[in-house]
C-alpha cells in the first residue's frame, strides 16, 4: 500500500507540471534586452539586468530560506579585459501559501532587477565586446514547482579613451603673486 501511495505521489509530481504546460500556463523568466554599455579606460559604469516573471508564478529569490530551493542567480562571463563586480538582487517578498503552515517563501514575481558595475582596467583595448550570461531559476505557481530553467542574456560593453585630464587655467593676476 505504501509503495502504490508513494508511486501515486511520484506520478503526479511529474504529470501535474506537464498537464500546467499543456494547458497553456508555462511559466516563464524573461530578461529585457540590455542597452550597450559604455565606459572608459580605468573607470566603471552601472549594469542593470531587468526581469520580468510571468503573472501567477514566482521564483525562489537569490537566497532562499530553505537550503534545499534553488536559487535565482545571475551568471556573466565578460571577456578578458572586462570585470563584472558587485552584483546586487532586489530585496525579496516573503510569501506564505496556504500548505506551507507558518513557513514563507523569499521570492520574487513580476518585474525586478538585479545590478552591477561593470569595470574597465586602464589598459583594456577599445571597442566593442559581447558579454554573454544567463538566469538560472526555478519557477513556481502557488501549488507545485517546475523544473528548473535558465534564460540566456548577452550585451556589449563599449570601452572607450578616457576623459582628458584637466590641465590648470589658473593664471595668476601678478607675476609677484606665489
Amino acid at each position: 500500500m505504501k509503495l502504490t501511495y508513494r508511486i501515486a505521489i511520484c506520478f503526479l509530481a511529474v504529470l501535474m507540471p506537464v498537464a500546467a504546460l499543456a494547458q497553456g500556463s508555462a511559466p516563464s523568466l524573461s530578461v529585457a534586452p540590455i542597452p550597450t554599455v559604455v565606459a572608459a579606460r580605468g573607470s566603471k559604469a552601472a549594469l542593470s539586468v531587468e526581469m520580468q516573471v510571468n503573472r501567477g508564478f514566482h521564483v525562489n529569490s537569490n537566497k532562499p530560506l530553505d537550503e534545499l530551493l534553488m536559487p535565482t542567480v545571475v551568471h556573466l562571463n565578460p571577456p578578458e579585459g572586462i570585470m563584472i563586480m558587485n552584483v546586487k538582487y532586489p530585496e525579496a517578498e516573503l510569501l506564505a501559501l496556504p500548505f506551507m503552515g507558518n513557513d514563507k517563501l523569499s521570492v520574487y514575481s513580476g518585474h525586478f532587477v538585479v545590478t552591477a558595475e561593470v569595470r574597465i582596467p586602464k589598459a583594456a583595448p577599445l571597442g566593442t565586446q559581447r558579454v554573454r550570461g544567463e538566469v538560472k531559476y526555478q519557477a513556481c505557481d502557488n501549488r507545485q514547482c517546475f523544473p528548473p530553467k535558465s534564460t540566456a542574456l548577452e550585451f556589449d560593453v563599449k570601452v572607450v579613451r578616457g576623459a582628458a585630464k584637466k590641465t590648470s587655467t589658473y593664471t595668476p593676476a601678478s607675476p609677484h603673486i606665489h
